[in-house]
């Protein structure tokens, strides 16, 4: 799946300015301490950098490296919150793999802390209360002693101090709303969920205040390139929280920052859902790709395209550019589409490869929400008065009107334009 629309028209040659080569060119880390040439700049002929060049450009560094060390500490002191030390109890709606990771980074932090899972399953609620294990997902990591599991909305919901709401996003209203006599209308949301409700276009921001009946319900969504798998492990990432309301985003991020995890905030709530939303599809195309053998030159200029497609879309409907280049946009995106890890890149690999969308769903014992999330983008796309190729081809694909082949096919005879 690749496509034309963003290679550039055939033009003729320009004349440029001739630029200086790089050898004539001041070293940026000791232009910023002298204007004078660096010391260890060497000769047109290639002489090699002096030991007092050396020096001093290892000093120039270990001076930089201190002052944001320092910085760092000040902020620290500056910016010191008492969220973790008040919360008494978290709530997770939902005990997928990611539900279930974030249940255990929390529960992390704080052993005096309550962290309760609503589930569904009777089996899965008994072996994490007594062997703290998730039997179904993540079942070869142990889970903190203070996760308790339940099937019991109000014993979950009762006392909580924020809620993280990990239910698929299809199944998220019909959730919500036979649990919304439970909720405190003051409780903070923090959506985990990433895609759009297929009938109705809606983001998580605008299921969850509908589905609970409080159109003033806190809300934040969390976002950013971050398998389950690898946070159970702690292994280092970033992601964001994104909030209208900056106090709240605030205290979210120093509930969740840890020594592996940094959590940034923002305003743009609707940046981090769209980008969240549609770079599953684009997973989808990217394993398409794979699973057809196209290259990777193909799999470059077929991610480029889509991550522009996202941003059509997005500053569309009123997102910030730079939050698509983040870590909820090209974060995200990178991560979902160049790894095996990915339930939709897996998705797509397997149609690239020839089996059919029903054999693979039914294989699977994990949602895909980009083979939702396809059927959306084009409705989207419509309203927005957008034309989005790749994503469009991806939804086509899933509902049968296109073979990966003839996606292909299409894409590549479509006209040349200019890039933007």
């Amino acid at each position: 799946m690749a496509t034309a629309a963003f290679l550039p028209p055939t033009t003729s040659p320009i004349l440029r300015p001739r630029l200086p080569t790089a050898r004539h060119r001041a070293s940026p880390i000791c232009a910023a301490a002298s204007d004078a040439p660096p010391p260890d700049a060497g000769s047109d002929e290639g002489e090699a950098p002096s030991r007092s060049g050396r020096k001093d450009r290892r000093r120039v560094v270990r001076i930089a490296w201190e002052k944001l060390v320092r910085w760092s500490r000040s902020w620290r002191s500056r910016n010191r919150s008492d969220v973790l030390e008040t919360t008494r109890k978290v709530v997770v709606l939902g005990g997928g793999s990611f539900g279930t990771a974030m249940a255990a980074q929390v529960a992390a932090k704080k052993p005096g802390l309550e962290v309760a899972m609503l589930l569904r399953d009777d089996l899965v609620c008994r072996s994490i209360n007594d062997r703290h294990v998730n039997s179904k997902y993540l079942s070869e990591y142990s889970l903190p002693e203070n996760i308790v599991a339940t099937t019991s909305a109000s014993e979950a919901l009762a006392g909580a101090d924020f809620c993280f709401h990990a239910v698929p996003v299809q199944f998220s209203s019909s959730f919500l709303g036979s649990i919304s006599t439970y909720v405190d209308p003051k409780l903070p949301f923090i959506s985990l969920s990433k895609g759009l409700e297929l009938n109705t276009l809606r983001t998580m921001s605008q299921i969850i205040p509908l589905a609970l009946g409080n159109p003033r319900q806190p809300f934040i969504v969390l976002s950013g390139p971050s398998f389950a798998v690898e946070l159970m492990e702690k292994l280092p990432t970033a992601m964001v929280v994104a909030s209208k309301d900056k106090k709240l985003a605030s205290a979210v991020q120093q509930l969740l920052a840890s020594s592996n995890l940094r959590i940034s905030t923002s305003s743009d709530v609707t940046g981090v859902e769209i980008a969240g939303a549609l770079k599953n599809v684009l997973a989808i195309a990217a394993g398409i790709v794979e699973g057809m053998d196209l290259g990777n030159n193909c799999m470059a200029a077929l991610v480029a395209q889509g991550c522009s497609e996202i941003r059509w879309l997005a500053t569309k409907m009123g997102a910030k550019p730079i939050t698509l280049s983040g870590l909820s946009g090209s974060g995200d995106i990178m991560l979902t589409c160049f790894v095996n890890l990915s339930r939709n890149r897996n998705v797509g690999l397997r149609l690239g490869s020839g089996e059919k969308l029903d054999e693979i769903l039914n294989s699977m014992n994990q949602v895909a929400e980009g083979v939702s999330t396809a059927g959306a983008v084009i409705a989207l796309a419509q309203k927005y008065n957008v034309k989005l190729p790749v994503l469009t081809a991806v939804a086509r694909i899933i509902d049968n009107e296109l073979t990966p082949k003839r996606a292909v096919m299409e894409l590549m005879n479509l006209p040349q334009v200019e890039e933007v």
